[in-house]
């Protein structure tokens, strides 16, 4: 959703990557029926795992849940300062220039916050379309708020 929101010239680089996957699965049919209702098509989307590496290069990682923030802490405790749910990065970042987004993120003393109960993006997971359409309405309005605060 956020590389769809910048389009073909984006200010920052975006990959996904999750906390517990079985790596190179495509995404499930509920999934790809709800992003579709928000116009997006990834055919070629497969999952995969959040390494060492995406952790030491991001100026900003956002998880959907508290329990995904916990296990970067336990895994990766060198990115828990750059590491906020997204309910909470979207509110909270101060808008700026992409140049100083490290600064942003620093700001935000994501490592010494203890994550919420109305943090948590809801997943659906084996519910039925309808959760997974609510899920995908709440990410793409979430994304819309961070990009704005981004760019």
């Amino acid at each position: 959703m956020m590389r769809a929101h910048f389009g073909d010239d984006p200010p920052v680089s975006v990959l996904s990557g999750g906390t517990h996957v079985v790596a190179g699965q495509p995404m499930s049919v509920r999934t790809r029926a709800a992003l579709e209702r928000h116009g997006l098509r990834d055919s070629r989307h497969r999952s995969r795992q959040l390494e060492a590496l995406d952790v030491e290069r991001s100026a900003l990682i956002v998880a959907m849940e508290p329990g995904h923030l916990h296990w970067l802490r336990r895994t990766h405790p060198e990115g828990a300062a750059k590491t906020g749910s997204l309910r909470r990065v979207a509110r909270d970042l101060r808008p700026g220039a992409v140049d100083d987004l490290a600064l942003r993120v620093a700001e935000l003393g994501l490592s010494e916050v203890e994550p919420e109960a109305w943090e948590e993006v809801v997943d659906p997971g084996a519910g039925q379309q309808r959760d997974y359409d609510a899920a995908a309405a709440e990410v793409a309005a979430l994304v819309k708020q961070l990009a704005e605060r981004l760019a």
